[in-house]
């Protein structure tokens, strides 16, 4: 119904924010990752808004980009996450970073997420494989196999972050098995 709120910032409130539109104040509750984007109070602001109608409440949350609103959209359709715990997971991680722990399927990402339990986080992985825009197997533009998703979980098993495992396995050889793939992976980080 309300799909975009442009006017005054009043207030900043962590979560909440306050917007004048004409006269008219509306509180929006806000991930931090928009919070921390939004301007100085008194300046204009354009976001792009979800309204929840409840039983007791009617709650309007706003975002900074349509792809998190479309991301808290997905994350609210799935059993079990209510809107609080999609702000709390959209304050956690950015969308790109989200859509990379589905694709590469990292609960460990998720679980850092306060809320977040591994249960919780395995569903979320599940749910969500396939409904980010991103295509499965896709990372960073980079098309990847069963085997070079297994070599970057074990790089990241050992320690490794994930940047550290996708660079180690850039210019991993197509169609490598996955213990060739760890070998060569390995080599590459030991020149770094």
């Amino acid at each position: 119904m309300i799909g975009r709120i442009e006017g005054r910032l009043l207030e900043k409130a962590p979560p909440h924010v306050l917007v004048d539109c004409n006269g008219v104040g509306y509180e929006v509750d806000v991930p931090m990752s928009t919070f921390y984007n939004l301007p100085h109070t008194g300046e204009r602001v354009v976001l792009f808004t979800h309204l929840t109608v409840r039983e007791d409440a009617h709650l309007l949350f706003g975002f900074g980009s349509a792809s998190e609103r479309a991301l808290f959209r997905q994350l609210i359709k799935i059993t079990g996450v209510g809107a609080r715990m999609a702000l709390s997971i959209l304050s956690g991680m950015t969308v790109a970073e989200l859509s990379q722990a589905v694709t590469l399927q990292e609960t460990g990402r998720l679980v850092k997420v306060p809320g977040i339990g591994k249960k919780t986080a395995e569903r979320l992985l599940l749910e969500l494989k396939g409904k980010l825009g991103a295509d499965i197997g896709v990372v960073g533009g980079v098309v990847r196999d069963e085997a070079q998703t297994d070599v970057l979980n074990a790089l990241v098993a050992l320690g490794y972050s994930d940047k550290e495992a996708l660079l180690a396995t850039k210019n991993m050889p197509a169609g490598a098995s996955v213990s060739d793939g760890i070998k060569f992976a390995l080599k590459a980080l030991s020149k770094a």
